[in-house]
């Protein structure tokens, strides 16, 4: 392979990598506003609010609830940019 060839493959695999870390981010966004839109703490009144009973405690958190990555999956992201 001449060097010309082998700096534009370089550049194609550089291009597709950040295409796809783009759609994987978009992915995970969308994946993100579902989860948080079906929660059922955004169908509730005064959803800000804590809860008054028990009851509504256990209804709010009944959905799935929001995760922080791990802190392996953290620095798995922050080698891939």
């Amino acid at each position: 392979m001449s060097e010309t060839a082998s700096r534009s493959a370089a550049r194609l695999r550089r291009l597709a990598r950040r295409v796809a870390g783009v759609i994987a981010e978009c992915n995970e966004a969308t994946r993100l506003m579902t989860e948080l839109n079906m929660a059922p703490d955004h169908y509730v009144f005064r959803s800000r609010t804590m809860p008054d009973t028990y009851a509504e405690f256990l209804y709010r958190t009944s959905g799935p609830l929001m995760h922080e990555p791990t802190a392996r999956a953290r620095a798995a992201a922050r080698r891939h940019r």
